[in-house]
């Protein structure tokens, strides 16, 4: 049987004698006629292309070896797939082997860590070892609160609130002034400063600076009319007759019934005169109950520093600086570090409140000043400052521009909100210079001190006497005795002595009408209180606590 041409490529030398011998075992074949001429050249092409691909072969089997055309022919017929796979595992292998770590790196490690632990254990032992009784305890830590809440301050007592280490460095004005080392140790008032009367001792201030036993009886008196019209959240309102124990038996209420700081503040303000604390005092719980009305209603607003004791209605920035001037004095009398941070909060929004350009403050935070809302916020700066707490020395200089735009006669005499001469302005301009530095001999203060003197005590406004006493008080000498004599007796014998009334005050005119009986009883009683309530700013007792000029 005869093989195709095409066969012929892919048959070895060896299949040759085989197909010849399978041939010859056929035995004899019949003879088939050929053709001439095409037979003869088929049968030598066939044998030429066998010779050549024997040839071929041959060559190749030298060229590779036995292995390598093994090799060919099985990598001819395996599947691409399996290749790869073979291929890829190849590589993965020489890949995990490249990144195994040198032997001994696991030693190393554990070496590192025994010696580690070693080390903590034995910090342990010595930790162990040392007696609890060196441990301070009581030692300072400085902390700082981060946040501040943007709603209502809501706490369950004054004593529960949770505030911040006191700084043991502050800024005072621009210059630096180290706390004393037992400012939160002492109990009491602050020793060496302008609160330092309202002790133990201010019966002999009394006796000292004019005042007598009448002077101290009408104030022991309205302290106790001021108590008994506490309303029952612990504030005051200055609606007084709504008061549970009063039932509408005391006349003149006042008009500003919503400005609940403000009445509460100028109600606290008399006990703190009085040296009554929270932590002190027959009226003790009276005042704790007031200082919880106050941080419990303090507003945290955002974008605004400090907390806010602003009456949106009545009182407003009034209600502010009356509500951070009893803050900051019962700090400073008792050192209570849970009303450190609510004292520093309302110092903040006073810094805050102030008017960019003319250096005032008014009704609203940042509005062009006043002179009558100025003398409140100028008091609780200086009061945060007897405190040590940290007031932005930019707020007393814009302070001083804002009473110089309102200044005449050099500085004798000041207006409401320009230049001018009224009485009560001119008594608040004059004590807001002598909180801020100006000295006795200033030739300006002179004047002033003597204009007052010659106006003397009002009989129908109670806040130009407020003022005006306290001008006269820190001056001394033969005006404020003029004055002292006149004002003392005329408080006394006004003081109603009968039914509920009994210990409070009223006068109508100027603020009277709008703060009511209220608010008489408490300006009267601070006037009386004079004596102790602020040690004399020029006085030999009067430590150098001063805005700079």
């Amino acid at each position: 049987m005869a093989s195709k041409p095409s066969a012929l490529n892919q048959t070895t030398a060896t299949a040759i004698p085989i197909a010849k011998a399978s041939a010859e075992a056929a035995g004899p074949a019949t003879p088939k006629p050929v053709s001439q001429g095409t037979g003869s050249g088929t049968v030598n092409m066939v044998q030429g292309a066998k010779a050549t691909g024997v040839r071929e072969e041959m060559e190749e089997r030298e060229e590779l070896g036995s292995f390598g055309i093994w090799m060919r022919d099985a990598l001819r017929q395996t599947p691409s797939w399996l290749v790869s796979m073979v291929f890829h595992m190849i590589l993965l292998l020489g890949l995990a082997l490249y990144n195994m770590p040198a032997a001994g790196n696991d030693d190393d490690r554990t070496i590192d860590a025994s010696q580690e632990e070693e080390k903590v254990l034995e910090e342990l032992d010595e930790l162990e070892d040392e007696p609890l009784d060196d441990i301070d305890l009581d030692e300072d830590f400085e902390s700082f609160e981060s946040t501040m809440e943007t709603a209502v301050m809501d706490v369950s007592s004054a004593d529960e609130l949770e505030v911040e280490q006191f700084t043991p460095e502050l800024q005072d004005f621009g210059t630096l002034k180290a706390l004393p080392s037992d400012f939160m140790n002492k109990k009491g008032s602050v020793s060496g400063s302008g609160l330092d009367g309202r002790g133990h001792g201010k019966g002999g201030l009394v006796r000292r600076y004019g005042g007598n036993d009448a002077s101290e009886a009408a104030v022991q008196l309205a302290l106790k009319w001021l108590a008994a019209h506490q309303m029952p959240d612990g504030g005051w309102s200055f609606a007084h007759q709504l008061a549970p124990s009063c039932k509408g038996q005391c006349r003149n209420p006042g008009k500003e019934t919503e400005a609940r700081f403000a009445a509460t503040a100028l109600a606290l303000l008399p006990f703190l005169g009085a040296g009554q604390t929270h932590k002190e005092g027959k009226y003790k719980d009276t005042v704790q109950g007031g200082f919880y009305f106050l941080t419990r209603n303090m507003k945290f607003e955002p974008g605004k520093p400090g907390g806010s004791l602003f009456d949106k209605q009545g009182g407003r920035m009034y209600s502010h600086g009356l509500g951070a001037i009893a803050m900051c004095e019962l700090f400073a009398m008792t050192h209570d570090k849970n009303y450190q941070a609510p004292a520093q909060a309302v110092i903040d929004f006073i810094c805050y409140a102030q008017d960019p350009v003319g250096g005032g403050w008014r009704y609203q935070p940042r509005e062009k000043g006043d002179t009558s809302v100025v003398g409140w916020q100028i008091m609780a700066l200086k009061s945060g400052h007897m405190a040590y707490l940290q007031v932005d020395p930019v707020t007393i200089q814009k302070a001083y521009r804002y009473l110089d735009s309102v200044q005449a006669n050099s500085g004798a005499n000041y207006g409401y909100t320009s230049p001018g001469e009224g009485p009560a302005t001119t008594a608040i301009g004059l004590l807001c210079r002598m909180y801020l530095g100006w000295k006795k001999d200033n030739p300006a203060l002179q004047r002033g001190v003597k204009w007052l003197s010659a106006q003397g005590p009002s009989k129908t406004n109670m806040y130009f006497n407020y003022y005006a006493t306290q001008v006269l008080r820190h001056w001394e000498g033969d005006e404020w005795k003029k004055w002292n004599d006149v004002m003392r007796d005329q408080l006394v014998e006004s003081q109603a002595k009968q039914g509920h009334e009994q210990g409070s005050w009223y006068v109508s005119g100027s603020h009277g009408d709008r703060g009511g009986r209220l608010y008489n009883t408490a300006m009267a009683t601070m006037i009386l209180e004079v004596y102790y309530r602020h040690m004399p700013i020029y006085g030999a007792q009067s430590v150098e606590e001063e805005f700079p000029e």
